[in-house]
C-alpha cells in the first residue's frame, strides 16, 4: 500500500477556520484565556474607535514567549488537546488564538516579551490568500507596530487589524456607533465570564482588566452576596467524575420586591431572567455556558430566578466535550441524573418566592381587599365586601342603595382583566402594580380602616401588625408608617 501526502489548501481552509461560530465576545474571551494561563495580573483591552482601520489590542503582563515558542503558538493545531495541562491551564486545541482571532480580523499581530527581549509575527490573510501557503511575516523592526510601546519588561501584546466582520463600512458614523455598541455589550459578557477572577476568589489569584483605561466590573450572577439570595447546600455538593471533583450549588436570586429597580435590571442580563435561569458551567472557574437546564427542565416564569454553578476541572474537557470556541458543552451521562435530582428541590424553591407571595396576601392577610374564592377546578378573585372600609362607606349610603353597591362590586370583580394582567405579568412582573394613591385618599383609607379595626375590638398596638400585612398600606409601608405616627400610633410589631 502506498500513502500519498494531501496538503490541504492555505486559502481554502484559513477562510474556512474564520467560521467555526466565534462571535466578538467569544473571541475576546479566548485571548484573554491565554493571558490568564501565562500568569498575567493585568489585561489591557485596546480600542481605536476612530482609526481609519479600527483595530483592537489585547495586552497582558504574563510570562511571554521567546522568537521559537511565539512560532509555535503562530501554528494552528499547536497543542494536542488530549495532553495532560496544569489546573490553571484555560486552554485545550492549540488553536483558540489564531480562530479566534482570524474569525474577527483579516490581520492578526503578535508581539511579545520575555527577559527584555521582543519578538513579534503576523499572520495576513491576505497573503495567505495570494500565495495558498501557510506564510507568517516576521516584522523587521516590532518598534512600529501598534501599541507596542506599551509592553512592560515582560508580556504579551495582540493585534487585531481589518476587521472585516465587525466593521464593514470603514469611516461612517453608522460603523462607529455599531463598533462602540459592540465593544460595550463585549465588556458586559467578559464581566460575567472572568468574574471570579475580576473578584480574586479564595486560591485564585486576582486579575485586573480595563477597557481603554475603564477597569471591568466583576458581575456575579448569582447574587450571591445579598441577603434574600437563596444558596443550597451552603457547601458545595459534589459529583465524582472519573476520578475528577464537579462541584454543584444551586441559588435562588431575590424576589423583585426584595431588590432595588436597578439591581433587578442589571441581574436580568440582556436576555432577561427568562432566559438566563439554568446551569452555569465553569471550567477552571472560568464561565464556559449559561441559561440552560440541558433538558433537564423548561424554563418557566416561575423558575426564572433559579441558577446553579457547577464547577469543573480542566481534565473532564472531553468527558463535558467543550468546544474550541468554549462556549459549548454536554452532560457526561453519569452527572445527568445526578444533576436532576439537585435542582427538583431547587426549582421547586424558585417556584416559592413567587408562588409564596400570592399565598400569603390570602392565608396571613387579615384585611384582605379580594377574596380568593377555589371551587372545583376554578380559583375567582372578589373585591371583599366585608372589608373596612366597605363595610364604612355601606353604613353611610342609604339603605336602598345597598344592594346596588354591592351589585357595582360583584360587577367589578367579574370584568378583572385576567388576560392582561396575565400578559403583563409573565413579561414584566417587577413593572406590574396597583398604582400609587394621593396623599389624602391614602390618609382618609387609613383613618377609617383604623377606626373600624378599633371598633371590632382591635388593640391599638396591634393595629400596625393587621395594617402591615393588608395593601395598600403593606406596599407603601414607609408612608403607612408616617401617617400612624402622625396619628399617635405605635408602628413597630
Amino acid at each position: 500500500m502506498r500513502t500519498v501526502q494531501v496538503t490541504p489548501s492555505a486559502s481554502i481552509l484559513v477562510e474556512s477556520m474564520r467560521d467555526i461560530g466565534y462571535s466578538l465576545e467569544t473571541a475576546l474571551a479566548d485571548v484573554i484565556d491565554n493571558a490568564i494561563t501565562a500568569s498575567a495580573s493585568t489585561v489591557h483591552i485596546l480600542v481605536e474607535p476612530d482609526d481609519p482601520g479600527f483595530r483592537i489590542g489585547i495586552l497582558d503582563d504574563g510570562a511571554g514567549m521567546g522568537a521559537e515558542e511565539l512560532l509555535v503558538a503562530m501554528r494552528p493545531g499547536s497543542r494536542n488537546p488530549l495532553d495532560e495541562r496544569g489546573r490553571s491551564d484555560l486552554g485545550r486545541f492549540g488553536l483558540g488564538l489564531k480562530t479566534a482571532s482570524f474569525s474577527q480580523c483579516r490581520r492578526l499581530t503578535v508581539v511579545t516579551r520575555r527577559y527584555g527581549a521582543t519578538s513579534a509575527a503576523v499572520w495576513d490573510l491576505d497573503r495567505v490568500a495570494e500565495t495558498d501557503d501557510w506564510v507568517v511575516e516576521i516584522p523587521d523592526d516590532p518598534s512600529s507596530l501598534p501599541w507596542v510601546e506599551r509592553l512592560g519588561q515582560q508580556g504579551t501584546l495582540v493585534v487585531w487589524e481589518r476587521l472585516d466582520r465587525l466593521v464593514h463600512e470603514v469611516g461612517t458614523a453608522s460603523s462607529s456607533n455599531y463598533f462602540a455598541r459592540r465593544m460595550d455589550e463585549a465588556r458586559e459578557h467578559l464581566e460575567m465570564v472572568f468574574h471570579r477572577f475580576l473578584t480574586g476568589e479564595k486560591d485564585l489569584k486576582r486579575i485586573r482588566m480595563a477597557m481603554n483605561g475603564v477597569p471591568l466590573t466583576p458581575f456575579d450572577p448569582f447574587h450571591s452576596r445579598h441577603p434574600a439570595t437563596i444558596v443550597e447546600p451552603s457547601t458545595p455538593e459534589v459529583i465524582q467524575v472519573g476520578g475528577e471533583r464537579v462541584l454543584v450549588q444551586t441559588f435562588t436570586l431575590p424576589h423583585h420586591r426584595k431588590v432595588s429597580a436597578e439591581e433587578w435590571e442589571r441581574y436580568a442580563g440582556r436576555a432577561g431572567y427568562l432566559r438566563n435561569q439554568g446551569f452555569y458551567l465553569y471550567r477552571g472557574r472560568r464561565l464556559i455556558i449559561h441559561g440552560t437546564w440541558f433538558g433537564l427542565a423548561r424554563q418557566t416564569e416561575l423558575t426564572k430566578l433559579a441558577r446553579v454553578k457547577i464547577d469543573m476541572p480542566n481534565g473532564l474537557d472531553a468527558e463535558w466535550k467543550i468546544d474550541v470556541k468554549k462556549a459549548s458543552a454536554q452532560l457526561p451521562p453519569g452527572v445527568r441524573e445526578r444533576l436532576r435530582r439537585i435542582i427538583e428541590p431547587m426549582l421547586s424553591t424558585s417556584r416559592r418566592v413567587y408562588t409564596s407571595r400570592g399565598k400569603r396576601l390570602t392565608d396571613e392577610n387579615r384585611l384582605p381587599v379580594w377574596n380568593r374564592i377555589q371551587s372545583n377546578n376554578e380559583i375567582a378573585y372578589r373585591i371583599n365586601p366585608e372589608h373596612p372600609v366597605l363595610q364604612d362607606f355601606m353604613k353611610r349610603i342609604p339603605g336602598e342603595l345597598t344592594a346596588d353597591f354591592l351589585r357595582v362590586i360583584d360587577f367589578t370583580s367579574s370584568a378583572l382583566p385576567m388576560d392582561a394582567l396575565f400578559a403583563d405579568l409573565i413579561g414584566e412582573p417587577e413593572s406590574v402594580g396597583g398604582g400609587r394613591m394621593e396623599d389624602d385618599a391614602m390618609r382618609q383609607i387609613l383613618v377609617t380602616t383604623v377606626n373600624q379595626l378599633l371598633e371590632a375590638g382591635v388593640r391599638t398596638k396591634e393595629v400596625a401588625t393587621y395594617l402591615r400585612h393588608a395593601d395598600p398600606f403593606r406596599s407603601d409601608w414607609a408612608r403607612t408608617e408616617t401617617m400612624l405616627g402622625a396619628l399617635g400610633l405605635e408602628t413597630s410589631e
